[in-house]
Protein backbone atom coordinates (compact mmCIF):
# COMPACT_ATOMS: atom_id res chain seq x y z
CA UNK A 1 0.00 0.00 0.00
CA UNK A 2 1.26 3.31 -0.69
CA UNK A 3 -0.43 6.89 1.25
CA UNK A 4 0.18 9.76 -0.05
CA UNK A 5 -1.00 13.30 0.79
CA UNK A 6 -2.78 14.82 -2.85
CA UNK A 7 -4.01 18.13 -2.00
CA UNK A 8 -3.89 18.02 1.84
CA UNK A 9 -6.31 14.60 1.75
CA UNK A 10 -5.22 11.56 2.54
CA UNK A 11 -5.05 8.92 -0.34
CA UNK A 12 -3.91 5.71 -1.66
CA UNK A 13 -2.05 5.62 -4.44
CA UNK A 14 -2.41 2.60 -7.02
CA UNK A 15 -0.40 3.16 -10.44
CA UNK A 16 -1.33 6.74 -11.83
CA UNK A 17 -4.55 7.12 -10.25
CA UNK A 18 -5.07 8.15 -6.21
CA UNK A 19 -8.06 6.98 -4.07
CA UNK A 20 -9.57 9.64 -1.53
CA UNK A 21 -9.64 7.73 1.71
CA UNK A 22 -12.09 9.79 3.34
CA UNK A 23 -14.43 9.43 0.29
CA UNK A 24 -13.87 6.06 -0.77
CA UNK A 25 -14.31 4.49 3.08
CA UNK A 26 -17.66 7.01 3.35
CA UNK A 27 -16.48 9.30 6.39
CA UNK A 28 -15.20 6.50 8.15
CA UNK A 29 -11.56 7.41 7.92
CA UNK A 30 -10.57 10.99 7.86
CA UNK A 31 -9.31 12.99 4.97
CA UNK A 32 -6.45 14.52 7.26
CA UNK A 33 -3.14 12.54 6.39
CA UNK A 34 -1.99 12.41 9.86
CA UNK A 35 -5.20 11.32 11.22
CA UNK A 36 -4.65 7.56 9.73
CA UNK A 37 -1.88 6.85 12.18
CA UNK A 38 -3.89 7.10 15.15
CA UNK A 39 -6.56 3.77 13.89
CA UNK A 40 -3.49 2.25 11.70
CA UNK A 41 -4.37 -1.02 12.09
CA UNK A 42 -7.80 -0.59 11.50
CA UNK A 43 -7.08 1.47 8.26
CA UNK A 44 -5.06 -0.80 6.90
CA UNK A 45 -7.29 -3.62 6.89
CA UNK A 46 -10.02 -1.90 5.05
CA UNK A 47 -7.55 -0.76 2.80
CA UNK A 48 -6.59 -4.31 2.03
CA UNK A 49 -10.27 -4.74 -0.35
CA UNK A 50 -9.96 -1.00 -1.30
CA UNK A 51 -11.35 -0.77 -5.13
CA UNK A 52 -8.10 0.99 -7.73
CA UNK A 53 -10.10 1.61 -10.16
CA UNK A 54 -11.97 4.38 -7.87
CA UNK A 55 -8.88 6.50 -8.15
CA UNK A 56 -8.29 9.64 -10.28
CA UNK A 57 -5.00 10.72 -12.24
CA UNK A 58 -3.20 13.77 -10.42
CA UNK A 59 0.37 15.40 -10.73
CA UNK A 60 3.62 14.93 -8.42
CA UNK A 61 4.02 18.48 -7.86
CA UNK A 62 0.15 18.09 -5.94
CA UNK A 63 1.76 16.06 -3.33
CA UNK A 64 2.60 16.96 0.33
CA UNK A 65 4.61 15.32 3.02
CA UNK A 66 3.00 11.98 3.67
CA UNK A 67 3.59 12.57 7.30
CA UNK A 68 2.69 16.31 7.48
CA UNK A 69 2.71 16.77 11.05
CA UNK A 70 4.49 14.12 13.63
CA UNK A 71 4.51 14.81 17.06
CA UNK A 72 8.50 13.57 17.07
CA UNK A 73 11.16 13.46 14.12
CA UNK A 74 14.08 11.68 14.73
CA UNK A 75 17.20 12.17 13.04
CA UNK A 76 20.40 9.77 12.83
CA UNK A 77 23.36 10.99 12.29
CA UNK A 78 26.68 9.10 11.28
CA UNK A 79 25.15 5.64 10.28
CA UNK A 80 26.87 4.46 7.53
CA UNK A 81 30.61 3.22 8.00
CA UNK A 82 32.04 5.24 4.89
CA UNK A 83 30.01 8.78 6.54
CA UNK A 84 31.46 8.09 9.45
CA UNK A 85 34.52 8.14 8.28
CA UNK A 86 34.16 11.02 5.88
CA UNK A 87 32.97 12.92 8.77
CA UNK A 88 35.92 12.04 10.87
CA UNK A 89 33.91 9.54 13.44
CA UNK A 90 35.50 6.48 14.30
CA UNK A 91 33.20 3.25 12.22
CA UNK A 92 31.85 2.09 15.79
CA UNK A 93 30.60 5.34 16.60
CA UNK A 94 27.15 5.33 18.59
CA UNK A 95 24.65 7.18 16.31
CA UNK A 96 23.73 11.09 16.63
CA UNK A 97 20.44 11.56 17.99
CA UNK A 98 18.77 14.73 16.99
CA UNK A 99 15.74 16.34 15.25
CA UNK A 100 14.53 18.18 12.73
CA UNK A 101 11.62 20.24 13.64
CA UNK A 102 8.57 19.40 12.21
CA UNK A 103 7.95 22.68 10.14
CA UNK A 104 10.50 22.28 7.86
CA UNK A 105 8.71 19.42 6.26
CA UNK A 106 7.70 19.76 2.85
CA UNK A 107 6.37 17.70 -0.46
CA UNK A 108 8.17 15.77 -2.45
CA UNK A 109 8.83 18.79 -5.23
CA UNK A 110 9.75 22.01 -3.45
CA UNK A 111 12.00 25.08 -4.01
CA UNK A 112 13.94 25.68 -1.29
CA UNK A 113 15.55 29.42 -0.40
CA UNK A 114 19.26 29.16 0.31
CA UNK A 115 19.84 30.54 3.54
CA UNK A 116 23.61 30.68 3.34
CA UNK A 117 26.21 29.80 0.34
CA UNK A 118 27.04 26.07 2.99
CA UNK A 119 23.61 24.10 2.47
CA UNK A 120 24.71 20.87 2.04
CA UNK A 121 22.90 17.56 1.05
CA UNK A 122 21.65 14.64 2.63
CA UNK A 123 19.35 11.82 1.16
CA UNK A 124 17.93 9.32 3.73
CA UNK A 125 15.54 6.35 3.95
CA UNK A 126 12.98 7.91 6.48
CA UNK A 127 10.18 5.46 8.54
CA UNK A 128 7.06 6.54 10.46
CA UNK A 129 5.87 4.64 13.14
CA UNK A 130 2.90 2.89 13.33
CA UNK A 131 2.36 2.54 17.23
CA UNK A 132 2.96 3.49 20.40
CA UNK A 133 6.47 2.13 20.61
CA UNK A 134 8.42 1.36 24.29
CA UNK A 135 11.15 -0.73 24.52
CA UNK A 136 10.43 -2.27 21.53
CA UNK A 137 11.93 -6.08 20.93
CA UNK A 138 13.94 -6.13 18.21
CA UNK A 139 11.94 -9.30 16.58
CA UNK A 140 9.09 -6.93 16.70
CA UNK A 141 10.18 -4.01 15.31
CA UNK A 142 8.92 -4.04 11.94
CA UNK A 143 5.34 -4.56 13.47
CA UNK A 144 5.69 -0.93 14.33
CA UNK A 145 6.76 0.69 11.09
CA UNK A 146 4.03 1.92 9.24
CA UNK A 147 5.59 2.50 6.07
CA UNK A 148 9.19 3.79 4.23
CA UNK A 149 9.74 7.04 2.86
CA UNK A 150 12.15 9.25 1.29
CA UNK A 151 13.54 12.06 3.08
CA UNK A 152 16.60 14.95 2.53
CA UNK A 153 18.08 15.87 5.78
CA UNK A 154 19.39 19.50 3.80
CA UNK A 155 21.73 21.14 6.20
CA UNK A 156 23.55 24.66 6.74
CA UNK A 157 26.50 24.06 7.79
CA UNK A 158 27.43 27.29 8.85
CA UNK A 159 25.18 27.36 11.49
CA UNK A 160 25.52 23.81 12.65
CA UNK A 161 29.12 23.85 13.19
CA UNK A 162 29.34 27.47 14.54
CA UNK A 163 29.75 27.94 18.04
CA UNK A 164 31.16 25.99 21.02
CA UNK A 165 28.28 23.03 20.09
CA UNK A 166 27.27 22.35 17.04
CA UNK A 167 23.88 23.19 16.61
CA UNK A 168 22.13 20.39 14.37
CA UNK A 169 18.61 20.84 14.89
CA UNK A 170 18.68 24.48 14.01
CA UNK A 171 20.72 24.40 11.26
CA UNK A 172 18.23 21.70 9.50
CA UNK A 173 15.06 22.97 10.16
CA UNK A 174 14.93 25.86 7.71
CA UNK A 175 11.92 26.17 5.24
CA UNK A 176 11.77 22.83 3.50
CA UNK A 177 14.69 21.70 4.81
CA UNK A 178 12.42 18.46 4.90
CA UNK A 179 11.58 17.15 1.84
CA UNK A 180 9.83 14.11 2.06
CA UNK A 181 7.98 11.40 -0.41
CA UNK A 182 6.43 11.29 -2.82
CA UNK A 183 4.51 8.79 -0.71
CA UNK A 184 4.58 6.54 2.46
CA UNK A 185 5.32 2.81 1.25
CA UNK A 186 4.35 0.05 3.82
CA UNK A 187 7.18 -3.28 4.41
CA UNK A 188 5.42 -5.71 2.89
CA UNK A 189 5.60 -3.72 -0.47
CA UNK A 190 9.54 -4.83 -0.45
CA UNK A 191 11.15 -8.26 -0.78
CA UNK A 192 13.66 -6.61 1.86
CA UNK A 193 12.84 -3.54 3.25
CA UNK A 194 16.03 -3.20 5.00
CA UNK A 195 18.11 -3.22 1.50
CA UNK A 196 17.21 -0.33 -0.88
CA UNK A 197 19.30 1.58 -3.45
CA UNK A 198 19.59 4.90 -2.34
CA UNK A 199 20.77 7.76 -4.59
CA UNK A 200 20.73 11.47 -4.70
CA UNK A 201 22.10 13.49 -7.81
CA UNK A 202 22.63 17.35 -8.05
CA UNK A 203 22.24 19.29 -11.69
CA UNK A 204 23.09 15.95 -12.88
CA UNK A 205 26.22 14.69 -11.28
CA UNK A 206 25.42 11.97 -9.09
CA UNK A 207 26.99 12.82 -5.35
CA UNK A 208 25.78 9.73 -3.57
CA UNK A 209 25.03 6.20 -3.84
CA UNK A 210 24.74 3.32 -1.44
CA UNK A 211 22.04 0.60 -0.21
CA UNK A 212 20.77 0.42 3.00
CA UNK A 213 22.10 -2.45 4.27
CA UNK A 214 25.26 -0.65 5.00
CA UNK A 215 23.77 1.37 7.49
CA UNK A 216 25.59 0.29 11.39
CA UNK A 217 22.31 0.49 12.86
CA UNK A 218 19.67 -1.08 10.82
CA UNK A 219 15.74 0.29 11.60
CA UNK A 220 14.55 -2.64 13.83
CA UNK A 221 18.20 -1.60 16.12
CA UNK A 222 17.16 2.43 15.86
CA UNK A 223 13.60 1.56 17.36
CA UNK A 224 15.01 -0.33 19.77
CA UNK A 225 17.44 2.36 20.92
CA UNK A 226 15.07 5.07 20.49
CA UNK A 227 12.31 3.31 22.37
CA UNK A 228 14.59 2.41 24.84
CA UNK A 229 14.25 6.57 26.18
CA UNK A 230 11.94 7.93 24.43
CA UNK A 231 8.13 7.12 23.74
CA UNK A 232 7.24 7.08 20.36
CA UNK A 233 4.14 7.96 19.13
CA UNK A 234 1.78 6.35 15.93
CA UNK A 235 2.93 8.77 13.29
CA UNK A 236 6.67 9.64 14.28
CA UNK A 237 9.39 9.76 11.47
CA UNK A 238 12.60 8.66 11.97
CA UNK A 239 15.63 9.78 9.28
CA UNK A 240 17.85 6.92 9.61
CA UNK A 241 20.85 8.41 8.22
CA UNK A 242 23.20 9.59 4.99
CA UNK A 243 25.80 7.74 3.23
CA UNK A 244 28.55 9.13 1.92
CA UNK A 245 29.23 12.01 0.00
CA UNK A 246 28.04 14.85 1.83
CA UNK A 247 29.55 18.11 -0.02
CA UNK A 248 31.06 19.33 3.15
CA UNK A 249 33.57 16.33 3.10
CA UNK A 250 34.75 17.04 0.12
CA UNK A 251 38.11 18.51 -1.18
CA UNK A 252 37.13 21.31 -2.25
CA UNK A 253 34.01 21.35 -0.14
CA UNK A 254 31.15 21.47 -2.27
CA UNK A 255 27.41 23.12 -1.49
CA UNK A 256 23.77 23.69 -3.55
CA UNK A 257 23.86 27.01 -5.17
CA UNK A 258 20.97 28.69 -6.61
CA UNK A 259 19.57 27.54 -9.43
CA UNK A 260 20.97 23.92 -8.70
CA UNK A 261 18.49 20.69 -9.17
CA UNK A 262 18.79 17.87 -6.19
CA UNK A 263 17.36 14.76 -7.35
CA UNK A 264 16.64 12.28 -4.25
CA UNK A 265 16.02 8.12 -4.98
CA UNK A 266 14.94 5.46 -3.04
CA UNK A 267 14.37 2.03 -4.61
CA UNK A 268 10.47 1.04 -4.28
CA UNK A 269 9.40 3.88 -3.38
CA UNK A 270 10.25 6.91 -5.61
CA UNK A 271 11.83 10.53 -6.10
CA UNK A 272 12.13 13.70 -4.52
CA UNK A 273 12.70 17.02 -6.65
CA UNK A 274 14.36 19.84 -5.37
CA UNK A 275 14.89 23.37 -6.75
CA UNK A 276 17.15 26.09 -4.74
CA UNK A 277 16.43 29.89 -5.06
CA UNK A 278 18.15 32.36 -3.63
CA UNK A 279 17.68 33.93 -0.26
CA UNK A 280 15.31 36.65 -0.60
CA UNK A 281 15.59 40.15 1.22
CA UNK A 282 13.15 39.94 4.02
Amino acid sequence: MRLANLRGRLAVVAGDAAVDVAEASGGRFSADPQAVFAEWDAFRDWAASLDPSQGEAFAVEELGPPVPRPRQVFAIGINYAAHASEAGYPPESAPVTFTKFPGCLAGPVCEVELPSATVDWEVEMVVAVSRDTVRVRREDAWDHVAGITLGQDLSERTSQLAGAKPQFSLAKSFPNFGPTGPWLVTPDEFGDPSDLAISCSLSGETVQSARTSAMIYDVPELLVRLSRVCRLFPGDLVFTGTPSGVGNARTPKRFIRAGEELVSELEGVGRLTQRFVAAREV
